[in-house]
């Protein structure tokens, strides 16, 4: 009976052990790690705070290629933001260097471009910096869209078209730029354009022109499955963007009574209309402004002209009245015999060496080509496209003789 009673008493000794020795080796493990978080700065969080963490604050922070003696902060930039995709590259150099060339005040480059054309844009500009006497800077940033969305964004309409979108999610400390498809030629300063920001009320957050002066030739009026601005709808090729007031403000719509701001609504809109819209981010920004028409400013076609404005015969009166502001060669036009006009002007502007005289090397083959453009709707209107422009030249001319 002793001895059953002793080896009982030996054994609970032993569990009481055993079960010291255990709790010893949590507490231990425990210690260790708070203090293995505590040397890499914080302590890891746990549940809901670990997951929320797992996210950026800035969902859309990327990396970028900064050029130097950047301009982008300096007082009185004016910002002009693009986005390449493909074989976009000779159509969006074109598009910068009629930017610097006929601007006044410095210029700073948002490109948004694939990976593979970083090194082509940054040395282009780099050796435009030797040759011209204009002052400008550039950034180079990869294209960004959010989360696991990415690969949506980016066949939406045209590749990478839809950038455009998040800018203001992108450019966090850039208070207004403009923005503009890589098929855009300046033909006056961008100054000119980029003076509309001050006759802007304050509820307006953007300024495009209409997408059709006459109504008969209408897209959206004749065929759109969606909301759109106005009667005729808007074109986003040429788009002015405060975007301080863009990230500020909250928006109405049609999928709840709550209004919502920026990033919020940007997934849901496309998800209920994705199978309704036909030309992309231009068809979400019409339905935005279609519940927000307060919030746009309307420039004149002149300042956004395309082959819809003469291919079935002149309905610009802006234009035959000012000439042409900013071109927009959309419809592959550039790079086809369609609209030889057009063409014409882009070839004019691509071949164009920085530094010699802007009177015979651009203006006077130009005009040449144009006479040739006459059994066209377009070209039989030729005066409108070099009606400003050769302001532009004058302007520039004075700049290329005072730098030598």
């Amino acid at each position: 009976m002793r001895r059953h009673l002793r080896a009982a008493l030996l054994c609970s000794a032993f569990v009481l052990l055993l079960l010291l020795y255990v709790f010893n080796q949590i507490a231990g493990a425990e210690e260790e790690e708070e203090t293995a978080e505590g040397a890499r700065g914080a302590s890891a969080p746990r549940g809901r705070e670990r997951d929320r963490d797992a996210f950026p604050s800035n969902r859309y922070e990327v990396g970028r290629l900064r050029s130097r003696g950047s301009l982008e902060n300096s007082p009185g930039t004016m910002h002009l933001a693009v986005v390449a995709c493909g074989e976009r590259l000779e159509e969006t150099l074109t598009m910068l260097k009629s930017a610097v060339l006929f601007s006044q005040k410095p210029l700073h480059f948002h490109i948004f471009a694939e990976d593979e054309l970083h090194d082509k844009f940054n040395s282009s500009l780099e050796n435009w910096k030797k040759e011209c006497h204009q002052k400008f800077s550039h950034t180079i940033y990869p294209i960004t869209f959010p989360g696991n969305t990415a690969a949506v964004w980016k066949k939406l309409f045209k590749p990478c078209a839809s950038q455009r979108l998040f800018l203001p999610l992108i450019l966090k400390n850039v208070d207004s730029l403009l923005y503009v498809d890589t098929d855009v030629l300046f033909l006056s300063p961008m100054d000119d354009i980029w003076a509309f920001f001050e006759d802007f009320n304050q509820t307006q957050i953007g300024g495009m022109a209409p997408e059709h002066e006459e109504r008969r030739i209408g897209w959206y009026n004749r065929f759109a499955r969606h909301p759109y601005y106005g009667k005729t709808g808007v074109n986003s090729g040429v788009m002015l963007m405060n975007m301080t007031r863009i990230r500020k403000k909250y928006f109405k719509n049609d999928m709840t009574t709550a209004r919502l701001k920026w990033e919020d609504l940007l997934l849901p809109l496309f998800k209920k209309y994705k199978l309704n819209i036909t030309w992309g981010d231009q068809d979400l920004l019409n339905i935005v402004f279609y519940y927000n028409p307060e919030s746009l400013f309307i420039f004149p076609c002149q300042w956004n002209y395309r082959p819809d404005h003469c291919m079935y015969g002149s309905n610009c009166m802006g234009a035959e009245d000012e000439g042409i502001f900013v071109l927009h060669g959309n419809r592959g036009v550039y790079h086809d015999e369609k609209q030889p006009a057009f063409r014409a002007v882009y070839k004019a502007i691509k071949n164009y060496p920085f530094g010699e005289d802007p009177i015979n090397s651009l203006l006077y083959p130009l005009e040449k080509e144009l006479e040739k453009t006459t059994n066209t709707y377009c070209g039989r209107i030729h005066h409108v496209f070099t009606q400003r422009l050769k302001k532009s030249i004058r302007t520039l001319q004075e700049k290329v003789s005072r730098g030598r």
